[in-house]
């Protein structure tokens, strides 16, 4: 996305967010909510796909299949439950909670293939899962989901919107209203503590990559 259309996208949901943060009392939220969804799902879309197909690709084969679109749908659901209490006054503080349901679908994803997969081992089906689909490596996904979620706030921000949500530093530094080089040099902060905190874990045990923070040996 260039920056320009970023910023207007930016604007266009910050439009929105100032009369949702407005509402008092039983003034319906939905309209506004469902208007505001319907501005960032190309944007919603994008972040969706990133980090499914980044962080947790065993989603998109079998048993489960797993689209961007799908995920995008679950997501979007899940919003519009949490706005008709969250009021979130940027468009930054929005991102933050969408990304955050993300996390919480593909990891509600992963513990039902994992369940899925236990159920089959039990009762000795015929159609066993093939062994690509590493389900063993979940715990290792999550421990990477919870180092990152551990990490400072501007770190972890800056970290999701260009290493897993696949934003360029410029639309990130447009959403977070910062410079280019201050995402960037918080980017680097945070693929420093993620290599030290996940010193031990191989690139190959974290969901078929390159764990965050790790660069291959030259």
């Amino acid at each position: 996305m260039p920056a320009m259309e970023a910023t207007r996208t930016t604007e266009a949901i910050q439009g929105y967010l100032d009369p949702l943060a407005g509402l008092r009392g039983d003034s319906p939220a939905e309209p506004v909510v469902r208007s505001l969804l319907g501005r960032s799902a190309g944007r919603l879309h994008k972040l969706c796909a990133s980090l499914l197909y980044r962080s947790c690709p065993r989603l998109t084969r079998a048993p489960l299949n797993l689209e961007s679109e799908e995920m995008l749908g679950a997501v979007v659901e899940r919003l519009m439950k949490a706005l008709r209490e969250t009021r979130p006054q940027s468009v930054r503080q929005f991102f933050k909670i969408a990304n955050q349901h993300m996390r919480w679908e593909l990891n509600d994803l992963c513990r039902r293939l994992d369940n899925r997969t236990q159920a089959v081992e039990i009762g000795s089906q015929v159609a066993a899962l093939p062994e690509s689909s590493a389900s063993q490596l979940t715990p290792v996904a999550r421990r990477i989901f919870d180092t990152i979620d551990g990490l400072p706030e501007v770190e972890r921000e800056a970290f999701d919107l260009v290493r897993i949500q696949g934003m360029s530093s410029a639309e990130a530094a447009t959403l977070l209203d910062v410079t280019v080089r201050t995402m960037q040099r918080r980017v680097n902060r945070a693929r420093l503590m993620l290599a030290e905190r996940l010193a031990d874990l191989r690139p190959a045990t974290s969901c078929e990559s390159t764990p965050p923070g790790h660069a291959p040996s030259a």
